[in-house]
């Protein structure tokens, strides 16, 4: 058993609509034999190692050990992905499902894993794996011990790496709220919300946290004489300068005093129930290692109790007691530990509900004050404090009060951390009596908490639990306060770039910040900000993270897709272009139809409205698969009878209508028809003649409608939309300025090689039509020589090139196989000629051209062959076209008695008698 290979799929997929790790697995001589062969050597043992095993529920639902003993055909793979999503569970990362599929490789399996952390779901794959080779297959080195340490490690790995309990809650509490959340660090920074709606919190500090009122909670003495000025109930305390001045101070202020450091936190360096001068002075010594300063103050009889203050409103209060054991008349004190130890919700730190009790010099002091040790055997019922203090990061446990607390209580504590400044805080505060006021018990307020621990109030040890998380959620995000930024997220083969750009151009001219993604960059309100193929969720996790942007406009490309999953869970607006033969042969797509299923994520994910083909069958059949609260038809044939039917039920649809004045995009909705704007005033369009933009135009137009735009503002932005280098660079860039026209353009498939190429049609030049022509070496030959076929018999002059990475094939290969399809579709080799390298191509191609002509230039190298096309100089300058010289028309019939000139004015007919 070996893994092979390994993916991370983040968001929905091709295999789940969650996130999962894909392990490819090579089971070798293993691969035929199921489980059950191995079933007495395995079972019992895993039960034994990884107990939630025993819970684990298989892919159709019954019970995963009873597959394991008689399925046939349940491998090792899929034993694998159960241990690991067991072991994941085990060490407090949850994960729900795991599943296998097969490879295409007859001895391997894809097992399917789901995560939560991505560092411990892979860590468990390979422990997974281990494990079982250990009980199936051991060998000299393999032993009951090895497998426990191997275990251990792994549940320190987690441990380390997990979210401990107070940021748990706070994304669970998100999650509840349908809030997005990301991990940002290692530790416990969490980012809530999207875009410009994005805070950020770290256990109980948020990004509205003031660091004044931070500074102020952790100065002691600054802190408690705020509160004092205030009237609110503080202990009597001073600043000590040196250890005498602290026994002087404690000996003024009068025994017993309390000992702590100026700026500490968690109890560190706390000493209680000071009796003595010489305990004072020891007691400073404790103090000053652990903060910059130390202050005395008048020990306060009572209970120690926390009480959290969330957005000005109090919303738990827990009674905290020192880690203790309490005795049982049989046991010794070591052993009374090892039975409190043996609590789930204890571990390490801060990590787990509650903390290990730990017998160490701490508590030996304190046995020793009562005249105990460790092998002391306490009286039945009597309670044995290991902690002065009582933090649940020593071993403390909670009690909860929230709902006896006294109400002059809970305002006394709102209004000290209104004092403070704090949004979240914490207040210690010390009584006999939570439950009567501090007017009467004589309580008061020992400290003051910036980022308070939450797992007291998340899981008490006794008592019921509060949603503190959700009250910290509520507070950032206000009911009926957006936490999402809209995200519209297109797919398709051709024109997702293009359509991409043009709806990001509408939204920016609409007032809105927007971040693009695109298979050249990521762009923010239009600046490029990162180069290169940009259309996975890389991509778009950068996007939704950034916090300016209000509006996503999300390309969504496949080999995103196959490789690493969408990067966001769903989308408010899903559009899906069309599906033609493109990248077939590549990461296991190997029909239209398989392409169709990975494209259609795009949709499948979408919340509110879905934008599809309506003239590609291939983006027609995804209408069953989505869930969006409506589907909005585009098509370019205005008789088309399923939209039209559409339509009739007062559903949405973008519509080419054609008149006599040309042809015009109209929106249909709730019954309306709305006429949006005539083709021929697009800029992209060149003048209606690129109808593959027309297309482009008005995917952009139902998309922008779709997310609330008005008609004004996508009109506005389509007409300012042109397909200018700096707009859309790559996609149908026009030159005129040497006296022949250049079209620079991406193609680099059938059905974008064919626009092109109709458009050139559509155009009519005067002169010559030139093309250099190419194809991504990684391409199928079936592919290579569509793309010829598409060129051939439409062009005066080929020139054939490679693009400068040939992908596995030799530098003239793609040409020269280029060159073979173009003379058997009956092109004379006399008009075809290979130049290897695209650079040289581009400039063959210019130096042909004479005025009038039209180039036509494919190329992967864009800003290259751009600055080589603007800063060429031409040898021979556009001569003014002579008058009346004679003109042809192809494709008119001149009338009797006419003729056909061109001059300056252009072409017309001439009587000729």
């Amino acid at each position: 058993m070996q893994i092979v290979n390994t993916a991370v799929y983040v968001g929905p997929n091709i295999y789940s609509k969650q996130p999962l790790i894909r392990l490819t697995v090579d089971l070798h001589r293993r691969a035929g034999r199921p489980v059950a062969d191995y079933a007495d050597e395995v079972i019992a043992p895993l039960l034994k190692y990884v107990p939630p095993l025993e819970h684990a529920v298989a892919e159709d639902g019954t019970p995963f050990l009873e597959r394991a003993r008689s399925a046939p055909d349940c491998s090792l793979g899929e034993l694998m992905g159960q241990v690991a999503l067991a072991l994941q569970i085990h060490a407090g990362a949850p994960a729900t499902t795991a599943f296998v599929r097969p490879s295409t490789h007859d001895d391997e399996v894809e097992v399917l894993l789901g995560y939560e952390s991505e560092e411990i779901g892979l860590e468990a794959g390979d422990v997974a794996r281990d494990l079982i080779l250990d009980l199936i297959a051991p060998d000299d080195e393999t032993s009951e011990d090895g497998i426990e340490e191997m275990l251990e490690d792994f549940r320190y790995y987690a441990d380390r790496r997990a979210l401990g309990p107070s940021a748990l809650a706070l994304v669970r509490a998100a999650e509840e709220r349908d809030i997005p959340w990301v991990r940002m660090n290692h530790a416990s920074m969490i980012m809530v919300g999207q875009g410009k709606y994005q805070k950020r919190i770290e256990a109980a500090l948020s990004s509205q946290t003031s660091q004044i009122a931070v500074e102020i909670a952790a100065d002691k003495e600054l802190c408690m004489r705020l509160l004092g000025d205030l009237g609110l109930p503080v202990p009597d305390q001073r600043f000590a300068r040196d250890p005498e001045d602290a026994a002087d101070l404690a000996d003024r202020i009068g025994f017993p005093v309390v000992v702590k450091p100026v700026d500490g936190n968690h109890g560190r360096g706390v000493v209680v129930n000071v009796q003595t001068e010489e305990e004072a002075m020891e007691a400073y010594a404790i103090a000053e290692a652990e903060g910059s300063g130390v202050v005395v103050e008048s020990m306060i009889p009572g209970d120690d109790h926390r009480l959290l203050v969330v957005d000005g409103k109090l919303v738990a209060a827990a009674k905290r007691m020192p880690g203790h054991v309490v005795g049982d008349g049989a046991s010794t004190i070591r052993q009374l530990v090892d039975v409190v130890n043996e609590d789930p919700r204890r571990g390490r730190g801060h990590e787990n509900m509650l903390t290990l009790l730990e017998l160490d010099d701490t508590a030996d002091k304190l046995l020793e004050d009562k005249g105990y040790t460790q092998e002391s055997v306490p009286p039945d019922g009597e309670v044995v404090y290991l902690r002065r203090t009582a933090n649940l990061s020593t071993g403390g446990s909670a009690i909860d009060v929230t709902d006896v607390i006294h109400p002059d209580n809970r305002l006394m504590a709102e209004r000290a951390i209104l004092a403070v400044g704090l949004d979240i805080g914490g207040v210690d505060f010390l009584t006999t009596d939570i439950t009567q006021s501090y007017r009467e018990t004589g309580g008061a307020i020992c400290e003051i908490n910036a980022g308070p621990g939450l797992r007291m109030h998340i899981s008490p040890s006794e008592g019921e639990p509060r949603d503190v998380g959700g009250a910290i959620m509520d507070m950032l995000f206000p009911e009926g306060a957006p936490s999402r930024i809209p995200v519209a997220a297109l797919t398709g083969t051709n024109g997702k770039t293009t359509t991409a750009r043009m709806l990001a151009h509408v939204l920016k001219m609409a007032g809105h910040m927007v971040g693009n993604t695109s298979t050249d960059a990521v762009y923010i309100d239009g600046n490029m900000t990162v180069r290169g193929d940009m259309t996975g969720p890389t991509a778009a996790s950068m996007v939704l993270r950034d916090p300016t942007v209000d509006m996503a406009v999300l390309e969504t490309a496949r080999g995103g897709i196959v490789r690493a999953g969408l990067g966001y869970s769903h989308c408010d607006v899903g559009a899906v272009l069309n599906v033609t033969s493109d990248h077939l042969g590549l990461g296991g797509v190997e029909t239209v139809e398989e392409l169709a299923e990975v494209k259609r994520l795009v949709v499948e994910v979408a919340k509110e409205v879905a934008v599809l083909n309506a003239d590609d069958i291939q983006t027609l059949k995804m209408a069953d698969h989505t869930p969006a609260e409506r589907i909005c038809y585009v098509t370019m044939d205005p008789g088309h009878p399923l939209v039209r039917q559409h339509i009739n039920l007062g559903k949405h649809a973008v519509v080419l209508e054609h008149g006599l004045n040309g042809d015009q995009i109209v929106i249909y909705d709730h019954g309306q028809q709305i006429q949006l704007i005539w083709t021929h005033l697009i800029p992209a369009t060149l003048e209606g003649k690129a109808t593959h933009n027309v297309q482009n135009a008005m995917f952009a137009a139902a998309m922008a409608y779709s997310m609330g735009l008005t008609l004004d503002q996508i009109r506005n932005g389509l007409r300012t939309f042109d397909s200018s280098f700096y707009q859309s660079p790559g996609r149908m860039n026009v030159f005129d300025e040497h006296g022949f026209r250049v079209i620079l353009d991406y193609g680099h498939n059938e059905a974008a090689v064919g626009a092109m190429v109709d458009l050139v049609d559509r155009l009519q030049p005067m002169g010559k039509r030139i093309v250099c022509l190419t194809c991504p070496g990684d391409r199928r030959d079936e592919d290579i020589h569509a793309i010829a076929m598409k060129a051939a018999g439409r062009f005066d002059h080929y020139i054939c090139h490679s693009d400068d990475n040939p992908r596995g094939r030799t530098a003239t290969e793609v040409p020269e196989m280029l060159k073979a399809t173009l003379m058997e579709a009956g092109v004379p080799e006399a008009q075809i000629q290979i130049v290897p390298e695209e650079e040289q191509s581009v400039q063959t191609a210019l130096e042909m051209a004479r005025p009038h002509d039209l180039v036509l230039i494919f190329c992967d190298g864009i800003t290259r062959s751009w600055k080589k096309i603007i800063y060429f100089q031409p040898k021979e300058a556009p001569q003014p076209v002579p008058p009346e010289q004679m003109a042809e028309v192809q494709g008119f019939d001149v009338p009797e008695g006419y003729k056909l000139v061109s001059d300056d004015r252009g072409v017309r007919l001439v009587a000729t008698g």
